[in-house]
């Protein structure tokens, strides 16, 4: 497993054999690349393939690796394992028996995967006269009219004799030349179809690899276990190398954990670049020969190579408009192309466009396959209108599920490493979606989070609003208090886009902001009587010195209504003309005064001057009712200071 050469001119690409068991995909495998794919005791003895096989050949500057797959029924699973991660499919007709069961079934897979391109081999030719393998090639264009395979190549080879294999290694050419490679600038990903312990070596994985590149010794995580492994060693089919990309056979030697820790199904990937999750948003499109899946069935579930089973929640047809006669249906009918929801039984790693497949729980039949919109939906519904938005905003482009997922995420918003596990792209790629939707003014970035524009203009009108509503019930306040303004709209913004949007009402010039939140243009305007209760009340605590007035005793005196005079006090408090100081009301000209005056105690003395509560009353005249309170202010504004028992003026 030791370090050697690195990859990185060829293009890759994974074919997968498919057809029906005992009709010679292992063979032909095995004449076209020298490897004998069935690499397990029992299945050579056996003559069938139970499990994955690989091998490989290069054509130029492409390298060709082979997945066979297995044709009994019995271990469809492993062929759902293998196809997968293949680019493009060969698919393996016996000339003695022509299209099997299995033969149909393993297309469907194909097709409901998402396979786009391949070749026919009709093999054993070589077995039978020249009008029955005409006869199986008319039955094999039958088969695949109508899918992904119509006028594709069919091949008449013999794996024993060797005819037909020349032009079969050039039509398999033609096929990888307009294959797109796997993207290795994606997010590093291998899910598992084996785990051994190589002694020297300890616990070694192989798989094929989905996306992006893996580094020689580096740390990756193990999911759905969420396990930190760190990779000692790498090979791509059988050689040491330093990185492998996209489109390998890999197999990686790991070290911080052991072989009865893993299984297949396990997904090796970077930190942070996916979140197991148990309930997905997809698109499924039942086999037009299957019978109808109802609300609720238990299907498996099979993507990459895992397995769970799984219950479906039905949601709109795919393609429904208004008037449609049911655009919310109780059943997936045969043919049909659905929004659902999947509720997995265990959680498992995929991300927005992974393809699965759906076969029944008992007998297990492929009847469905689909693609993953959104891995982690939230709790939204989905048979309503609203949420048949959301689901074709998933559908559509990739920059359209961005903005789906990011308005999801009202007032909290989202942060762009989020998207990377919903969206299934690194976070540079998912910074330039959200680039051109915030260059459509559809998206803003709120810190380090995104918002959608219709929130942000939603928690701005309803912040407007509560402040309009407290300057009409409280016109002589000073504003509404921030932090209530904050609590009440906890609902719609999050404390981030809450900050966000007052600084943009403060900048536009809409709102003032400090402790409260008021509108720039606000004025209070006094009534005739107001101004008289104001100004009598400032005369009266400016004349009462350092013994200020009872509020009960100015009513009684001067006859003014008591809210009145609460209301112009909150006024003078808040202006900084009346300051209050342990429940009193002092005004601010008498407390400047006298720390003016304290500071004559001092005497031209640079040091600090004792002074006791008997000569503070006696130099005042005032009550210990008045001094105490008094003191302890100055104590605050560091006029003096408590020493002992008694004070110093500073």
């Amino acid at each position: 497993m030791g370090a050697g050469h690195v990859y990185d001119t060829m293009k890759h690409i994974v074919v997968g054999t498919a057809g029906h068991i005992d009709h010679g995909k292992s063979a032909l495998v095995k004449a076209l690349t020298g490897v004998d794919p069935d690499r397990l005791k029992e299945e050579r003895t056996r003559g069938i393939t139970i499990d994955l096989g690989f091998a490989r050949y290069q054509d130029g500057e492409t390298d060709l690796a082979f997945v066979d797959v297995p044709g009994h029924e019995r271990f469809v699973r492993n062929m759902l394992a293998g196809a997968t991660g293949i680019d493009a499919v060969l698919l393996v007709i016996g000339a003695d028996a022509s299209v099997m069961p299995q033969t149909r079934e393993h297309l469907d897979i194909c097709r409901l995967l998402g396979v786009a391109s391949g070749v026919v081999a009709i093999t054993k030719s070589d077995i039978v006269d020249e009008d029955i393998v005409d006869l199986v090639r008319l039955e094999t264009e039958e088969l695949v009219a109508g899918t992904f395979l119509e006028g594709a190549p069919i091949v008449s080879v013999s794996a024993r004799t060797g005819n037909g294999l020349s032009r079969l290694r050039a039509e398999l050419g033609n096929v990888a030349d307009v294959v797109v490679g796997r993207p290795t600038d994606g997010l590093p990903r291998l899910p598992i179809d084996r785990a051994f312990t190589l002694k020297g070596f300890g616990t070694v994985v192989t798989g094929t690899q989905v996306s992006g590149r893996i580094d020689h010794d580096t740390g990756l995580v193990l999911l759905p276990s969420e396990r930190s492994v760190r990779v000692r060693g790498l090979q791509v089919h059988g050689e040491p190398t330093k990185v492998s990309v996209a489109g390998q056979r890999v197999a990686v030697n790991l070290s911080g954990i052991e072989v009865e820790d893993l299984r297949r199904g396990d997904t090796l990937t970077t930190p942070g670049s996916m979140c197991p999750t148990t309930r997905i948003d997809c698109q499924v499109t039942l086999l037009k020969g299957a019978r109808e899946l109802k609300y609720g069935a238990r299907v498996r579930f099979h993507q990459g190579t895992t397995e769970v089973m799984a219950r479906i929640a039905i949601g709109p047809n795919c393609g429904a408009v208004d008037g449609a006669p049911d655009p919310f249906p109780s059943m997936l009918a045969p043919g049909s192309r659905t929004f659902v929801r999947l509720h997995l039984e265990r959680p498992v790693a995929v991300t927005r466009e992974d393809r699965f497949v759906l076969r029944t729980y008992s007998p297990p039949v492929t009847v469905a396959g689909g693609v993953v919109l959104d891995p982690h939906p939230g709790h939204g519904r989905l048979r309503t209108d609203a949420g048949w938005a959301r689901l074709r905003g998933l559908a559509d482009t990739q920059k359209a599920a961005v903005a789906v997922m990011v308005g999801q995420a009202v007032g909290q918003g989202i942060s762009g490493t989020s998207l990377v596990s919903r969206i299934g792209l690194p976070l540079r790629m998912v910074k330039e979606i959200v680039d051109r939707l915030i260059a459509d003014e559809s998206v803003c970035q709120v810190g380090e989070i995104f918002v959608s524009r219709d929130r942000i203009d939603e928690v701005s009108s309803r912040l407007k609003i509560i402040v309009e509503e407290y300057h009409r019930d409280f016109p002589l306040g000073q504003g509404l208090p921030r932090e209530e303004a904050r609590e009440r709209l906890s609902k719609y913004a999050g404390a981030e886009l809450f900050q966000y949007v007052v600084a943009q009402l403060v900048e536009e010039g809409t709102l003032v902001s400090g402790r409260h939140l008021s509108f720039a243009n606000h004025q209070i305007v006094l009534s005739e009587q107001e101004t008289v209760v104001k100004t009598r009340l400032e005369e009266r605590f400016l004349a009462s010195g350092l013994t200020p007035p009872d509020l009960d005793q100015v009513v009684a005196d001067e006859g003014f209504n008591k809210a009145s005079i609460d209301r112009m006090v909150a006024l003078l408090v808040r202006d900084g003309v009346l300051e209050r100081v342990s429940g009193l009301l002092f005004h601010s000209v008498v407390l400047a005064r006298l720390k003016i005056d304290m500071l004559a105690f001092k005497r031209g003395r640079n040091e600090p001057v004792p002074l006791e509560m008997g000569e503070f009353k006696e130099q005042f005249g005032i009550s210990r009712k008045y001094a105490i309170p008094l003191l302890e202010y100055l104590d605050y504004v560091h006029v003096t200071r408590r020493l002992g028992s008694g004070r110093v003026v500073v």
